[in-house]
């Protein structure tokens, strides 16, 4: 039986997807809950690995398993073998040839901001806090021009096994409601770290540090000329479309 699995996490106490010795990760809480559940060790496949400390609400796995049960059951059974911090949202029987990563169109993520002086017990875990005050209008402007197809290098973490740079981003866009800003981007791939230092970079946008045109930052290709990287507690992967 071949099972899809919509998969949301916390990631602050993980170590990131990806199965790590010693260490606490999402890839691993889940191999063990579909063993206990099963009787049997499985190996998952995400759509994606996502980076200690961040999030999701819509990742997409799945898994080969010799005993069928119904989906309901599954996804109930897995939630009892789970941690407080990691839900199976929901399960559904998929094609043996279905791969999750392979398979996608494009993945969502957002990336969210506490923008005010004090900062929020409620979004601590899951915010970037920016105390100074930020133009919401010139990062915006900055975000928009970044849809399209172009070679994100300035935005390419060191170490990035990607064969090239070049991205197509479907959305990018920034919005405020109060203090919380959001910063959504919806592409058919990303690079490392990518997203996270868009957003370090946007933030120096709204900061006065640089300006709104980030064209010539893409052009240069040369990851020196962008921010530092953002905190991963911010990112969150929002959903994955096939």
């Amino acid at each position: 039986m071949h099972y899809r699995l919509i998969v949301e996490y916390d990631g602050t106490d993980f170590h990131g997807w990806q199965l790590q010795p010693g260490a606490r990760t999402v890839q691993g809480e889940l191999e063990a809950a579909v063993a206990r559940l099963f009787g049997a060790p499985a190996r998952i496949n995400a759509a994606g690995r996502t980076d200690a400390g961040v999030h999701a609400v819509g990742q997409v796995v799945s898994v080969r398993v010799e005993r069928p049960l119904p989906p309901e059951v599954v996804c109930r059974a897995l939630n009892a073998h789970t941690a407080d911090d990691l839900s199976v949202r929901a399960v559904d029987v998929v094609d043996n040839a279905f791969d999750p990563r392979r398979h996608a169109c494009s993945r969502r993520y957002e990336y969210r901001i506490w923008n005010r002086r004090a900062p929020s017990p409620f979004w601590r875990r899951y915010t970037w806090h920016v105390p100074q005050p930020l133009d919401v209008e010139a990062m915006a402007h900055a975000a928009g021009p970044l849809i399209g197809e172009h070679d994100f290098s300035s935005f390419q973490a060191a170490g990035c096994d990607a064969a090239h740079a070049v991205r197509r981003v479907l959305h990018s866009a920034v919005a405020a409601d109060g203090g919380l800003l959001r910063y959504e981007i919806e592409a058919t791939a990303f690079l490392r770290h990518m997203v996270r230092n868009i957003v370090g970079t946007l933030v120096e946008v709204g900061l006065g540090r640089r300006p709104a045109d980030l064209m010539p930052l893409l052009a240069a290709r040369d990851r020196t000329q962008a921010a530092a990287t953002a905190p991963a507690s911010g990112l969150c992967l929002v959903e994955v479309r096939y």
